[in-house]
C-alpha cells in the first residue's frame, strides 16, 4: 500500500522558485559583469645594445610591428624615458652655394610638412632630427641625402613620404609650403628645439617600429616620440662629423622646388665653371670708357639660370655694375649708350647700385621663361611722333599708369608766346602716324 506525499505548501513553493532563478542568474551576471581580459599582441622588442664607439651603429629600414593604433599606443606607454642627461643640440649653419642652400632649404621643408603637417612645433622637431642626422657618421653627409635615404626603395626609406607616393598624392598649399620653408631656413641659420637633444630616431604613437626597443627614449612631441642611440653614440662627441655642402638635386621636388627642377644640376656645373673663370681672370671686360659696365655677348651653353652668377662674379666688388647681355654676337653693342633697338634685343640685365642698397637681376621672359614675374624686364614703349623738327628729336622717359613711356621732346628753339618780331604766327605741328615699338627696360626702373 503507497503512501501519499503531504501537498507542499505555498511558501515552500516561493522559496524553492527563488532558489532556482538565483542558480540560474547569478553565474550569467557574474559572466555578463566580470571585467575583460585582453590578450595582447606579442612584441617583438629588439634587444638594447650598445654599440662600440669603433663601429658606426647600422641604420635599420623603416618597418613597424604588426600592431593595431590603440595597441600600439598602450606599449609605448609601458616604454620609460631615459633618466640620462638629455643635452640640447649645437646651432647649425648650412654652407655651400645659394642653389646648395636653396636645395638642402626646399627637402627640409618638405619634410617637415610631410612628416609634420602644417605645425610649427612638430616641423621644427622634425628638423632637428634632420640636423642631428647629417651631423652624425652613420647617416649621408647632406641634408637632401638625409631626407631621401632609401627613397629609390619600396621599403627602406627613412621618412615613408619618400617612398609611398605622397609627393605625388597630396599636394600642400602654397602657403603652408612657404611658412615651412621659413621655418626650415631658421633651422639651418643656428635655431635650436632643444628638447629633443641629440635624438636620431622618431615615430608617432600609434606605430612601433622594431628599431625602437634598442634606443634611448627621450622625448615627447605631440604625438610623436625621440629617440638617440644607447652609448657614446647618442652623446655629443659622436656628432661632429664633417657636413658636405653639395646638396644634390632631387627630381621628386620640383613639383614645389625650382632648385630642384631638370636642369638644376647643369646650372650647378655652370656655376662651377664660372668661379673657376673668376679665378683665372677669364670673366668679361669692362666697356671702354666705363670701367662698371659690362656689354656681353652670353654664352649659347649657359643656362639662363646662370647669368645672374656670371653678371655678380664679373662684378666683382664694385660698389656699382651694370651687366648688360645679349644672346648673339651680332645684337650686342660695343659702345654706350644704347640705342633703344639695341635695348629692346638685351637677354638678360644685371644693376648693382650699393649706395642705395639697389641689387636686381632681370631676364627678358619673351626669350626665358621665369617662374617668377618679378624677375622679368618691364615693358616700355616708344611712341615716337614726327614733329615740325623731327632731326633733332630726343626721349624722354616717363612714367604711366602700368607701363613707362619714352615721349618725344623735340629740342628745336621755341618761339616767343607772341610770336616773331611783333607778326603773330601760328605754328602748325602736323604728326604722321608711326608704329609705336614694344621694346624691354635693361633694369626695371
Amino acid at each position: 500500500m503507497s503512501k501519499t506525499l503531504p501537498p507542499i505548501s505555498p511558501i515552500l513553493r516561493v522559496i524553492l522558485a527563488i532558489v532556482a532563478l538565483f542558480a540560474v542568474a547569478m553565474p550569467a551576471l557574474i559572466v555578463a559583469t566580470a571585467p575583460s581580459i585582453t590578450v595582447r599582441p606579442r612584441i617583438a622588442r629588439a634587444p638594447q645594445r650598445i654599440v662600440p664607439q669603433a663601429q658606426v651603429p647600422p641604420v635599420e629600414p623603416l618597418a613597424y610591428q604588426d600592431l593595431a593604433p590603440d595597441d600600439a599606443r598602450a606599449f609605448n606607454k609601458t616604454v620609460p624615458f631615459s633618466t640620462e642627461p638629455n643635452p640640447a643640440a649645437r646651432p647649425f649653419s648650412l654652407t655651400g652655394t645659394d642653389e646648395d642652400k636653396a636645395r638642402a632649404t626646399d627637402c627640409m621643408a618638405v619634410a617637415m610638412l610631410y612628416e609634420a603637417g602644417d605645425d610649427t612645433l612638430g616641423q621644427r622637431s622634425v628638423g632637428q632630427v634632420i640636423i642631428n642626422r647629417v651631423r652624425h657618421p652613420a647617416f649621408p653627409k647632406t641634408i637632401c641625402g638625409v631626407v631621401f635615404q632609401g627613397s629609390e626603395r619600396h621599403t627602406g626609406c627613412q621618412f615613408t613620404f619618400t617612398c609611398d607616393g605622397a609627393l605625388t598624392r597630396h599636394l600642400w598649399s602654397d602657403d603652408a609650403w612657404r611658412r615651412a620653408r621659413e621655418t626650415a631656413a631658421l633651422a639651418l641659420t643656428g635655431t635650436v628645439f632643444k628638447s629633443i637633444g641629440y635624438s636620431t630616431h622618431y615615430h608617432t604613437d600609434w606605430v612601433v617600429p622594431y628599431w625602437q626597443s634598442s634606443l634611448d627614449k627621450v622625448a615627447r612631441v605631440r604625438t610623436h616620440l625621440f629617440f638617440r642611440w644607447t652609448g657614446w653614440w647618442g652623446t655629443p662627441p659622436a656628432f661632429r662629423r664633417s657636413v658636405s655642402p653639395s646638396e644634390p638635386v632631387i627630381p621628386a621636388l620640383a613639383i614645389y622646388s625650382d632648385a630642384h627642377r631638370p636642369g638644376a644640376a647643369t646650372t650647378e656645373a655652370a656655376n662651377a665653371s664660372i668661379a673657376a673663370a673668376a679665378v683665372s681672370g677669364a670673366l668679361p671686360s669692362a666697356t671702354i670708357g666705363d670701367s662698371d659696365s659690362f656689354l656681353v655677348t652670353l654664352d649659347a651653353k649657359l643656362p639662363p639660370e646662370s647669368y645672374a652668377k656670371l653678371a655678380t662674379a664679373t662684378c666683382g666688388d664694385r660698389p656699382y655694375c651694370k651687366f648688360m647681355g645679349w644672346s648673339t654676337k651680332a645684337k650686342t653693342p660695343t659702345v654706350l649708350p644704347l640705342q633703344s633697338t639695341q635695348v629692346a634685343a638685351m637677354s638678360f640685365s644685371y644693376l648693382r647700385d650699393r649706395a642705395r642698397t639697389y641689387e636686381k637681376a632681370l631676364w627678358n621672359c619673351a626669350e626665358f621663361s621665369r617662374s617668377d614675374k618679378n624677375q622679368c624686364m618691364k615693358l616700355q614703349v616708344l611712341a615716337p611722333v614726327q614733329t615740325v623738327h623731327p632731326a633733332t628729336e630726343v626721349f624722354r622717359l616717363e612714367t604711366l599708369p602700368g607701363t613707362k613711356v619714352a615721349v618725344p621732346v623735340s629740342t628745336a628753339p621755341k618761339p616767343p608766346a607772341d610770336g616773331l618780331a611783333g607778326v603773330r604766327r601760328r605754328v602748325e605741328i602736323t604728326a604722321a602716324p608711326v608704329k609705336p615699338v614694344t621694346t624691354l627696360l635693361p633694369d626695371g626702373r
